[in-house]
């Protein structure tokens, strides 16, 4: 079965493509739909699960994620675009540069990283995977993955972005979410793709982050060709979430770099 994603797609202009967070789906981005569509076509698919897209019967993989967005692409009309990915999105993003590197004008990075899953990530990934399916619920999402995916500054001062973020974990599908941990823990390294890409890279992450570290960033920023590496304040995990302006303000500058280079 071939997945179509479900996408929303604004604005007009050099086209951006985000790819979302696990286990999110594209309405992490709202804030991004919002304040970059004025500049760029901003486009926000749901990985396959997620959201408004089905999950099909494949095989857990990245690169299948990475198939399922290359397609879109070549649904929607775009040739190339600025590719960016927070957390799991990064790891498609990054399949995606491996996989279809011609659909790639720019990389952005944030909170991921280009290491494969230590045996016990890899572990506590597949055991959240079969609590998922067992128990037909959000639960372990909650108890287990929530507390990790802000920083501390957004739990004390930015009640509403925690409750949005809550909301929207507690709305993950819990198969898509299986399917999504299963398809991580079995994802290789990616650092041979990243010494590789021509094209130029932006790698972000908070500086509360409790899942990915700066050293991590910065192994990232220093294997790419052309990167430059940026640590957002006060932000944990979600940093565009967290901290948008300053998210949407370092992506707009590179994007629209690459605009005029690529003309």
């Amino acid at each position: 079965m071939t997945v179509q994603l479900y996408a929303r797609d604004v604005g007009s202009g050099t086209p951006l493509v985000l790819l979302h967070a696990f286990p999110l789906s594209s309405a992490m981005w709202l804030a991004q739909r919002e304040g970059l569509a004025s500049r760029f076509r901003v486009i926000t698919p749901d990985l396959r699960g997620f959201g408004g897209s089905v999950l099909g019967d494949g095989e857990p993989s990245i690169d299948a994620m990475a198939d399922d967005v290359a397609r879109m692409f070549r649904t929607l009309g775009v040739r190339r675009a600025v590719v960016g990915g927070l957390s799991m999105g990064g790891y498609v993003a990054m399949a995606l540069c491996r996989r279809h590197p011609d659909l790639v004008l720019g990389l952005v990075l944030a909170a991921t990283r280009a290491t494969a899953d230590t045996d016990p990530v890899r572990e506590f990934r597949l055991r959240q995977a079969e609590r998922l399916e067992r128990d037909g619920t959000t639960d372990v999402l909650v108890d287990e993955v929530l507390p990790g995916l802000i920083g501390p500054t957004t739990l004390q001062r930015r009640a509403l972005v925690y409750g949005r973020v809550r909301g929207l974990v507690q709305a993950t599908p819990p198969l898509a979410a299986a399917w999504a941990q299963r398809a991580m823990a079995g994802r290789a390294e990616a650092f041979d793709t990243l010494r590789n890409l021509r094209a130029p890279a932006l790698v972000m992450i908070g500086d509360e982050d409790a899942l990915a570290t700066e050293d991590e960033a910065r192994a990232m920023s220093e294997a790419l060709p052309n990167a430059e590496l940026l640590v957002i304040p006060r932000a944990g995990h979600l940093c565009a979430v967290e901290q948008p302006d300053l998210f949407n303000q370092a992506v707009a500058e590179f994007a629209a770099a690459l605009a005029r280079t690529s003309r």
